[in-house]
């Protein structure tokens, strides 16, 4: 899954990939991966993304820190 909300966040503050990698303290390579859901970022890299864009994790990594709430496995008492 593509993180297209990271991406844009990135964009946004028109930086390139390698720039932004730079600025982390991370390879150019683990950018394009995390941006492209082939890996996950740690937790301590994930907050530094969220420091430098100054958004919460939720919006950057959906996919990882946004709870699910499961409704199907609550059963409803009569």
């Amino acid at each position: 899954m593509k993180r297209t909300k990271l991406k844009k966040a990135r964009l946004k503050s028109g930086l390139s990939q390698r720039e932004l990698a730079d600025k982390l303290g991370i390879a150019e390579i683990t950018v394009r991966q995390i941006e492209n859901g082939n890996t996950d970022p740690g937790s301590k890299l994930a907050v530094k993304y969220a420091n430098f864009f100054k958004k919460p994790l939720e919006q950057l990594f959906p996919d990882i820190f946004l709870l699910k709430f499961d409704t199907k496995s609550i059963k409803q008492k009569a």
